[in-house]
Protein backbone atom coordinates (compact mmCIF):
# COMPACT_ATOMS: atom_id res chain seq x y z
CA UNK A 1 0.00 0.00 0.00
CA UNK A 2 0.56 3.76 -0.31
CA UNK A 3 -0.24 7.10 0.73
CA UNK A 4 -3.07 8.30 -1.07
CA UNK A 5 -3.51 11.55 -2.49
CA UNK A 6 -6.66 13.95 -1.79
CA UNK A 7 -7.28 17.44 -3.42
CA UNK A 8 -10.87 19.46 -4.64
CA UNK A 9 -11.64 20.43 -7.71
CA UNK A 10 -10.16 23.92 -7.83
CA UNK A 11 -6.95 22.05 -8.47
CA UNK A 12 -8.13 21.66 -12.23
CA UNK A 13 -6.74 18.82 -12.52
CA UNK A 14 -9.51 16.92 -15.14
CA UNK A 15 -11.12 13.99 -13.88
CA UNK A 16 -9.34 11.88 -16.87
CA UNK A 17 -6.03 12.93 -15.52
CA UNK A 18 -6.35 12.62 -12.03
CA UNK A 19 -8.09 9.01 -12.29
CA UNK A 20 -5.20 7.78 -14.39
CA UNK A 21 -2.71 9.55 -11.87
CA UNK A 22 -4.34 7.85 -8.57
CA UNK A 23 -5.42 11.31 -7.12
CA UNK A 24 -9.08 11.54 -5.91
CA UNK A 25 -10.39 15.00 -6.42
CA UNK A 26 -13.48 16.11 -4.49
CA UNK A 27 -15.97 18.33 -6.57
CA UNK A 28 -17.05 21.60 -5.40
CA UNK A 29 -20.49 22.61 -6.48
CA UNK A 30 -21.58 25.64 -9.31
CA UNK A 31 -25.41 27.04 -8.50
CA UNK A 32 -26.81 28.74 -11.64
CA UNK A 33 -30.02 29.66 -9.77
CA UNK A 34 -31.89 26.38 -8.76
CA UNK A 35 -29.39 24.92 -10.91
CA UNK A 36 -26.73 23.16 -8.87
CA UNK A 37 -23.79 21.02 -10.71
CA UNK A 38 -20.44 19.06 -9.64
CA UNK A 39 -17.41 20.94 -11.16
CA UNK A 40 -16.26 19.70 -13.56
CA UNK A 41 -18.44 16.38 -13.41
CA UNK A 42 -22.02 16.78 -13.78
CA UNK A 43 -20.72 20.53 -15.26
CA UNK A 44 -18.15 20.57 -17.95
CA UNK A 45 -16.01 23.42 -18.62
CA UNK A 46 -16.88 24.38 -22.35
CA UNK A 47 -20.95 24.54 -20.97
CA UNK A 48 -19.90 26.22 -18.25
CA UNK A 49 -18.77 29.17 -20.17
CA UNK A 50 -21.73 28.66 -22.63
CA UNK A 51 -23.84 29.09 -19.65
CA UNK A 52 -21.66 32.22 -17.65
CA UNK A 53 -22.03 33.72 -21.32
CA UNK A 54 -25.75 33.71 -22.25
CA UNK A 55 -28.13 33.14 -18.75
CA UNK A 56 -27.52 36.16 -17.62
CA UNK A 57 -27.35 34.57 -14.51
CA UNK A 58 -24.58 35.19 -12.14
CA UNK A 59 -23.30 31.39 -10.48
CA UNK A 60 -22.02 30.84 -7.27
CA UNK A 61 -20.30 27.97 -5.39
CA UNK A 62 -20.18 25.95 -2.54
CA UNK A 63 -17.76 24.07 -0.81
CA UNK A 64 -18.07 20.12 0.31
CA UNK A 65 -19.51 19.31 3.08
CA UNK A 66 -17.86 17.52 6.16
CA UNK A 67 -19.42 14.30 4.50
CA UNK A 68 -18.17 14.09 1.28
CA UNK A 69 -14.97 14.22 2.71
CA UNK A 70 -15.76 11.56 5.35
CA UNK A 71 -16.87 9.39 2.46
CA UNK A 72 -13.91 9.38 0.46
CA UNK A 73 -11.64 8.65 3.68
CA UNK A 74 -13.45 5.57 4.51
CA UNK A 75 -13.71 4.64 1.22
CA UNK A 76 -9.42 5.07 0.71
CA UNK A 77 -8.19 4.26 4.21
CA UNK A 78 -8.51 0.09 3.77
CA UNK A 79 -6.17 0.68 1.08
CA UNK A 80 -3.80 3.62 2.53
CA UNK A 81 -0.94 3.74 4.40
CA UNK A 82 -2.01 6.78 4.86
CA UNK A 83 -4.02 10.04 3.58
CA UNK A 84 -2.69 13.41 2.44
CA UNK A 85 -5.45 15.76 1.95
CA UNK A 86 -4.29 19.11 0.07
CA UNK A 87 -6.68 21.98 -0.66
CA UNK A 88 -7.24 25.13 -2.07
CA UNK A 89 -6.56 28.10 0.33
CA UNK A 90 -8.53 28.54 3.65
CA UNK A 91 -9.09 32.03 2.69
CA UNK A 92 -10.79 31.35 -0.37
CA UNK A 93 -12.67 28.72 0.44
CA UNK A 94 -14.49 27.00 3.51
CA UNK A 95 -13.22 23.78 1.51
CA UNK A 96 -10.46 22.95 4.10
CA UNK A 97 -12.12 23.47 7.09
CA UNK A 98 -14.90 20.68 5.70
CA UNK A 99 -11.90 18.24 5.79
CA UNK A 100 -10.47 18.97 8.89
CA UNK A 101 -13.73 18.25 10.22
CA UNK A 102 -14.58 15.50 8.18
CA UNK A 103 -11.83 13.80 10.76
CA UNK A 104 -13.51 14.19 13.85
CA UNK A 105 -16.49 12.31 12.20
CA UNK A 106 -14.51 9.48 12.05
CA UNK A 107 -15.44 6.21 14.14
CA UNK A 108 -12.29 3.95 13.02
CA UNK A 109 -9.12 5.50 11.61
CA UNK A 110 -7.37 2.75 10.33
CA UNK A 111 -4.69 5.20 9.01
CA UNK A 112 -3.20 8.48 9.73
CA UNK A 113 -4.94 11.55 7.40
CA UNK A 114 -3.13 14.76 7.19
CA UNK A 115 -4.29 18.18 5.60
CA UNK A 116 -2.76 20.52 3.83
CA UNK A 117 -4.33 24.18 3.43
CA UNK A 118 -1.97 25.12 -0.03
CA UNK A 119 -2.90 28.52 0.06
CA UNK A 120 -3.40 28.71 -3.60
CA UNK A 121 -5.47 27.93 -6.13
CA UNK A 122 -6.07 26.39 -9.71
CA UNK A 123 -3.68 24.49 -11.37
CA UNK A 124 -0.94 25.71 -8.68
CA UNK A 125 -3.00 23.57 -6.27
CA UNK A 126 -3.01 20.83 -8.73
CA UNK A 127 0.72 20.70 -9.37
CA UNK A 128 1.33 20.15 -5.42
CA UNK A 129 -0.95 17.36 -5.43
CA UNK A 130 0.51 15.79 -8.57
CA UNK A 131 3.72 16.32 -6.75
CA UNK A 132 2.64 14.71 -3.78
CA UNK A 133 1.16 12.11 -5.41
CA UNK A 134 4.26 11.47 -7.39
CA UNK A 135 6.25 11.12 -3.95
CA UNK A 136 3.97 8.55 -2.53
CA UNK A 137 4.68 6.40 -6.35
CA UNK A 138 8.52 6.95 -5.31
CA UNK A 139 7.38 5.17 -1.66
CA UNK A 140 7.77 8.06 0.33
CA UNK A 141 5.95 8.01 4.07
CA UNK A 142 3.14 10.35 4.60
CA UNK A 143 5.39 12.45 7.37
CA UNK A 144 8.32 12.59 4.59
CA UNK A 145 5.41 13.71 1.52
CA UNK A 146 4.18 16.52 3.98
CA UNK A 147 7.34 17.75 4.93
CA UNK A 148 8.22 18.14 1.07
CA UNK A 149 4.78 19.87 0.21
CA UNK A 150 4.72 22.22 3.32
CA UNK A 151 8.50 23.50 2.19
CA UNK A 152 7.09 23.92 -1.88
CA UNK A 153 4.23 26.06 -0.66
CA UNK A 154 5.94 29.19 -1.38
CA UNK A 155 7.35 27.90 -4.71
CA UNK A 156 3.85 27.09 -5.69
CA UNK A 157 2.49 29.95 -7.51
CA UNK A 158 0.17 31.11 -9.88
CA UNK A 159 -0.70 34.23 -12.48
CA UNK A 160 -3.12 35.24 -14.04
CA UNK A 161 -4.10 37.01 -17.09
CA UNK A 162 -7.44 38.55 -16.73
CA UNK A 163 -9.79 40.11 -19.15
CA UNK A 164 -11.70 41.54 -16.63
CA UNK A 165 -12.52 41.41 -12.96
CA UNK A 166 -15.89 41.36 -13.32
CA UNK A 167 -16.32 38.19 -11.96
CA UNK A 168 -13.75 37.89 -9.46
CA UNK A 169 -15.74 41.27 -7.93
CA UNK A 170 -18.90 39.98 -8.23
CA UNK A 171 -18.04 36.47 -6.66
CA UNK A 172 -16.21 38.61 -3.76
CA UNK A 173 -12.83 37.11 -4.27
CA UNK A 174 -10.97 40.12 -5.64
CA UNK A 175 -8.98 40.26 -2.39
CA UNK A 176 -6.24 43.02 -2.65
CA UNK A 177 -7.40 43.44 -5.99
CA UNK A 178 -9.54 45.63 -5.16
CA UNK A 179 -6.98 48.35 -5.60
CA UNK A 180 -7.29 47.46 -9.35
CA UNK A 181 -11.10 48.21 -9.62
CA UNK A 182 -11.89 51.83 -11.23
CA UNK A 183 -8.87 52.48 -13.12
CA UNK A 184 -9.29 49.67 -15.38
CA UNK A 185 -10.55 50.66 -18.78
CA UNK A 186 -8.61 49.12 -21.90
CA UNK A 187 -5.85 47.17 -19.56
CA UNK A 188 -5.88 44.22 -18.59
CA UNK A 189 -4.96 42.81 -15.11
CA UNK A 190 -2.39 40.16 -14.26
CA UNK A 191 -3.05 38.61 -10.22
CA UNK A 192 -1.38 35.86 -8.74
CA UNK A 193 -2.30 34.65 -5.10
CA UNK A 194 0.06 35.30 -2.20
CA UNK A 195 -0.94 34.50 1.37
CA UNK A 196 -4.02 32.63 0.36
CA UNK A 197 -5.54 36.18 -0.75
CA UNK A 198 -5.63 37.05 -4.98
CA UNK A 199 -3.04 39.67 -5.12
CA UNK A 200 -2.06 42.36 -8.17
CA UNK A 201 0.98 42.31 -9.76
CA UNK A 202 0.54 44.70 -13.00
CA UNK A 203 -1.74 45.86 -15.44
CA UNK A 204 -1.24 45.27 -19.13
CA UNK A 205 -2.96 46.17 -22.60
CA UNK A 206 -3.50 43.42 -24.59
CA UNK A 207 -2.84 39.36 -24.38
CA UNK A 208 0.18 39.40 -26.16
CA UNK A 209 1.93 41.81 -23.32
CA UNK A 210 -0.06 39.20 -20.38
CA UNK A 211 1.41 36.10 -22.36
CA UNK A 212 5.05 38.20 -22.20
CA UNK A 213 4.36 38.78 -18.86
CA UNK A 214 3.54 34.94 -18.09
CA UNK A 215 6.54 34.20 -19.88
CA UNK A 216 8.65 36.31 -17.97
CA UNK A 217 7.62 35.06 -14.79
CA UNK A 218 8.38 31.37 -15.73
CA UNK A 219 11.60 32.56 -16.93
CA UNK A 220 12.79 34.65 -13.90
CA UNK A 221 12.93 30.98 -12.24
CA UNK A 222 16.20 29.64 -11.91
CA UNK A 223 14.59 26.36 -11.17
CA UNK A 224 11.25 24.95 -12.43
CA UNK A 225 10.13 21.72 -10.50
CA UNK A 226 6.84 21.74 -12.45
CA UNK A 227 4.89 23.82 -14.87
CA UNK A 228 1.39 24.31 -15.72
CA UNK A 229 -0.44 26.01 -17.79
CA UNK A 230 -4.71 26.78 -17.45
CA UNK A 231 -6.79 28.65 -19.57
CA UNK A 232 -10.64 29.45 -19.31
CA UNK A 233 -11.93 29.59 -23.22
CA UNK A 234 -8.77 29.56 -25.94
CA UNK A 235 -6.53 26.24 -26.27
CA UNK A 236 -4.83 28.11 -29.21
CA UNK A 237 -3.48 30.77 -26.53
CA UNK A 238 -2.33 27.87 -23.77
CA UNK A 239 -1.05 26.23 -26.71
CA UNK A 240 0.61 29.34 -27.86
CA UNK A 241 2.09 29.85 -24.09
CA UNK A 242 3.04 26.34 -23.84
CA UNK A 243 5.35 26.42 -27.54
CA UNK A 244 6.75 29.80 -26.25
CA UNK A 245 8.06 28.18 -22.76
CA UNK A 246 9.93 25.42 -24.64
CA UNK A 247 13.14 27.02 -23.89
CA UNK A 248 12.65 27.23 -20.16
CA UNK A 249 10.89 23.83 -19.45
CA UNK A 250 10.57 20.16 -21.20
CA UNK A 251 6.77 20.88 -23.43
CA UNK A 252 5.90 17.30 -22.79
CA UNK A 253 6.44 17.84 -19.24
CA UNK A 254 3.90 20.77 -19.22
CA UNK A 255 0.59 20.38 -18.10
CA UNK A 256 -2.20 22.00 -19.70
CA UNK A 257 -5.83 21.90 -18.34
CA UNK A 258 -9.34 23.56 -18.77
CA UNK A 259 -10.13 26.26 -15.86
CA UNK A 260 -13.02 24.69 -14.35
CA UNK A 261 -16.63 25.82 -13.52
CA UNK A 262 -16.02 26.67 -9.81
CA UNK A 263 -12.16 28.53 -10.37
CA UNK A 264 -14.15 29.98 -13.58
CA UNK A 265 -17.38 31.64 -12.02
CA UNK A 266 -14.35 34.22 -10.69
CA UNK A 267 -11.96 34.25 -13.42
CA UNK A 268 -14.68 34.31 -16.13
CA UNK A 269 -13.52 33.64 -20.05
CA UNK A 270 -10.72 34.19 -21.71
CA UNK A 271 -8.70 33.57 -18.44
CA UNK A 272 -4.78 32.29 -19.15
CA UNK A 273 -2.49 31.25 -16.35
CA UNK A 274 0.64 29.99 -15.79
CA UNK A 275 1.07 27.65 -12.54
CA UNK A 276 4.88 27.07 -11.59
CA UNK A 277 6.32 25.20 -8.67
CA UNK A 278 9.96 26.63 -8.36
CA UNK A 279 12.66 28.69 -7.16
CA UNK A 280 13.57 32.50 -8.01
Amino acid sequence: MAVKIITDSTSDIPPEMAKNMGITVIPLTVSFGNEHFLDNVTLKPDEFYRRLSLSGIYPHTTQPSPAVFKENYEKLMPQADGILVINISSKLSGTYQSALSAVTMLENISCPIEIIDSQTVSLALGLLAIKANDLAKSGKTLGEIKEAITQSLPDAQPVMFFDTLTYLHKGGRIGRAQSMLGSLLSVKPLLTVRDGVVTPLTRVRSLQAGMDQLYNFAAQHSTLEYVGIGYATSTTDALKLKERLAPLFPPEKIYLTQVGPVVGTYTGPNTLCINIIGKS
